[in-house]
């Protein structure tokens, strides 16, 4: 095993892709020279030249377009939008082209782009750079949204992204770029659409997305001084989505608690909450819990930021709530 970051792993993961396929490319705002906004493609510009490292106009719009002119055309683009908050701006690119070509076009054609969203608070970014909007993309037919959580799962589910034949939307936290983990020594995809326990536990299980499984790992660590033992599963993908692995883990524990940092109000987190009580209700022994942001702008203030988004505390709060 090696010890990388999770920006290192996701440039890792890049390089791979880069050395492999000469169909693979990087296009973004600030990417090549300076290293991306916040440092994840590094050097690659050196390593393979300004063809396949491609700084781009600051326009969302035609970045988005590019990306899917090129991967229609028989190209693997890897777009940056910067932040995911600046997704707003290409969402007609995104929605109605990227997701619904390949359909419209009776499978005649594949789309194979990935689109990489930094997102999500912690770094004092303010209202227009920290939103999670991850429940747009999901609500979305024919885009795959990826989510994860640690640097192992970045670099492996960004290989499979970049392989895989159809768009995807990358999600990555801000506040995990900097965040150390062990990775395997080869440089293996992790298959779409797999979740993964992150932690065992009998009393309760929580799905949680992102950064929020850091938190819920930490909140895991205090109630097991308590005597309870929580299981703390990551879907990794928020579509396709392993029900199998977050069935099985609730069946076992009888309660689920949902944590994203996304604002609660009409968020991917309800969406799931929906679907166990569609189709595992006899299983629960306690409502469903979800946790989320508060349903405001994300404050630049650290005290009123650090107020809106979840914290461990929420988490202990509720897992005893159902307890």
């Amino acid at each position: 095993m090696r010890i990388m970051t999770y920006a290192e792993a996701l440039r890792e993961a890049m390089r791979n892709e880069l050395k492999k396929d000469p169909r693979v490319f990087i296009m973004g705002e600030d990417v090549g020279r300076f290293g991306g906004c916040f440092g994840v493609t590094g050097n690659l510009v050196e390593e393979f030249g300004e063809d396949r490292v491609r700084d781009t106009p600051i326009s969302e719009e035609a970045i988005a377009g590019a990306a899917i002119g090129a991967a229609a055309t028989g190209m693997r683009p890897v777009a940056e939008i910067m932040f995911i908050d600046f997704v707003t701006v290409a969402m007609d690119q995104l929605v109605n082209q990227a997701a619904k070509m390949r359909y419209m076009f009776g499978g005649n054609i594949s789309l194979p782009m990935v689109v990489r969203l930094p997102e999500g608070g912690g770094i004092q970014a303010a209202a227009q750079h920290s939103q999670c909007l991850e429940a747009w993309l999901t609500h979305v037919p024919g885009i795959k949204v990826v989510y994860p959580s640690e640097p192992k799962d970045a670099l492996g589910l960004l290989i499979s992204s970049i392989r895989d034949d159809n768009p995807v939307a990358f999600i990555e936290h801000k506040m995990l770029y900097s965040v150390k983990g062990e990775v395997p020594d080869e440089n293996e995809p992790i298959p779409l659409g797999l979740a993964e326990v992150k932690r065992p536990g009998k009393n309760a299980t929580v799905i949680a997305t992102g950064y929020m499984v850091a938190k819920a790992l930490k909140a895991a660590d205090q109630l097991a001084k308590e005597g309870i033992e929580i299981e703390v599963v990551d879907p990794r993908t928020l579509f396709p989505l392993d029900k199998d692995t977050i069935y099985g883990s609730i069946k076992k524990t009888h309660k689920a608690v949902i944590v994203t940092e996304e604002a609660k109000r009409g968020g991917w987190g309800g969406e799931l909450a929906a679907q166990i009580a569609e189709e595992i209700f006899d299983y629960l022994d306690a409502q469903i819990v979800r946790i989320g942001a508060l349903n405001t702008p994300i404050p630049f203030a650290k005290n009123l930021e650090d107020y809106v988004i979840p914290s461990e505390v929420d988490i202990i709060n509720q897992v005893k709530s159902i307890l």
